[in-house]
């Protein structure tokens, strides 16, 4: 089975998710047969390259609300042994991280790309790191096992960016609109940062279809408002 799953680095719900799949997978029967991998969406693609604190941007995109949308996510995410810092995240570009996702995904294979996407998360939202530097970048990717010379060559130039922004466009043709979106077997889709519970059931539903070899269309739930309904749309 394969689960691809649409996703920023910048979108709190996205780690949510991330760790509620990975404790559903990490009950499921056939887990061992199961690829998961990270496919990019940027919730704001016109971010600049120098980073601003996240508190003023979000407090000027949502106005007061944006405290206590930061506050009910930080609340959830202890509950998943996330440790959100909003005081000293930084609103950033994540193109270039996205670029280091496909990276590890073409040459060092899925399971290295999971670690580097749980780094890159980590240091966006509880270091206060600046995911649009490269230099910063670089540190994360050899923290997540990736070779430093690769790390820096690779994003002193422009490789992985035509694949990125075809990834980019592959889920706008599939009507993603808002992520985490986790797409399995490329026919049937669930939005949101769900419970383990629920993701465990779509497991379960995914594999007997796939033993039964019916098929479905790809299905997207439509995305809510901000980040207020288990997903982040901007």
């Amino acid at each position: 089975m394969k689960v691809e799953i649409w996703s920023d680095i910048a979108c709190p719900w996205c780690y949510i998710g991330k760790r509620r799949f990975e404790q559903a997978l990490a009950d499921f029967p056939g887990k061992e047969q199961v690829e998961v991998v990270y496919r990019p969406y940027q919730l704001v693609p016109d971010a600049p390259e120098t980073a601003s604190p996240h508190r003023a941007w979000l407090a000027e995109r949502y106005g007061p609300q944006s405290v206590a949308m930061d506050a009910r996510v930080a609340e959830l995410g202890l509950a998943e042994g996330i440790t959100y810092d909003f005081d000293e995240a930084l609103h950033a570009n994540t193109f270039l991280g996205h670029r280091l996702l496909h990276l590890a995904e073409a040459e060092y294979g899925a399971a290295a790309q999971g670690w580097l996407k749980e780094a890159l998360l980590k240091a966006h939202f509880t270091d206060g790191v600046d995911v649009g530097d490269r230099v910063a970048l670089t540190d994360v990717a050899v923290s997540a096992g990736l070779d430093r010379a690769r790390v820096t060559a690779y994003l002193a130039g422009d490789e992985g960016t035509a694949e990125v922004n075809a990834h980019l466009a592959e889920g706008r043709e599939l009507g993603i609109s808002a992520v985490p979106t986790f797409v399995f077997e490329g026919k049937w889709a669930v939005q949101g940062g769900q419970d383990a519970g629920t993701f465990r059931k779509v497991l379960d539903q995914v594999a007997a279809e796939i033993g039964e070899r019916r098929p479905a269309p790809v299905q997207v739930a439509p995305a809510g408002e901000a980040c207020a309904d288990g997903s982040c749309a901007i």
